[in-house]
């Protein structure tokens, strides 16, 4: 079996390939209200993208596997880190993560929007994130909670599992594991007409014990 499946590998860099950058460059704000109390560690960063928590991270003083599919969106986010001076603390690997998972254990596993349009089997990577994380270390999940304001007529049936599922779907040891927040925080945001918005997240931070 191939390492990347090639229409997975090709969705997403042609995703990329539509503008010069996608994102809007800044870490999610969830991650650093998370992360900014804690001391450096080792971090993974699952499906980084165009590597804003990657550079954020760095710049911190954390050192990150930071992973994607999209050679595209791996290249721009090298790119970046070069340009902000860190890219000696980022390790940038492309991984289709239903097929292979980043070796090694860390401080901290992030999960930003791991969601996709195509065949994706959740849980099961969700899993594997949670068995990278060292002891003492956190596992961050921060989904999407709603479709945004502006595209409920036209997906007026998706919907999200909340955060309670999602810990549920984790499987883990109460006795090894303490959820330290379970919530579905509001952000505010600017919609594709330039007018205020409001999107909801659906947040999970478990730590092993």
């Amino acid at each position: 079996m191939d390492a990347v499946d090639a229409e997975t590998a090709r969705h997403w860099d042609e995703l990329y390939q539509r503008r010069e950058r996608i994102w809007s460059g800044r870490a999610n704000p969830h991650l650093v209200d998370v992360v900014d109390p804690l001391p450096a560690g080792t971090a993974l960063d699952l499906g980084c993208g165009e590597g804003a928590d990657a550079i954020w991270l760095a710049g911190r003083g954390w050192r990150v596997t930071a992973v994607d599919v999209s050679t595209t969106a791996l290249d721009r986010a090298a790119a970046e880190a070069a340009a902000a001076g860190v890219a000696a603390r980022i390790d940038f690997q492309r991984h289709d993560l239903t097929r292979t998972f980043p070796e090694g254990v860390f401080d901290l596993v992030s999960a930003q929007f791991l969601q996709s349009p195509l065949e994706f089997p959740r849980a099961e990577v969700l899993q594997a994130a949670a068995r990278a994380v060292a002891p003492g270390g956190r596992l961050l999940i921060v989904e999407h909670g709603e479709v945004p304001p502006w595209s409920r007529l036209a997906h007026p049936d998706v919907r999200f599992p909340t955060p309670e599922e999602t810990l549920a779907e984790l499987d883990l040891d109460p006795d090894g594991w303490r959820t330290e927040r379970l919530d579905a925080p509001r952000r505010a945001v600017t919609d594709p007409d330039g007018q205020p918005a409001t999107l909801v997240d659906h947040l999970v931070l478990v730590r092993r014990r």
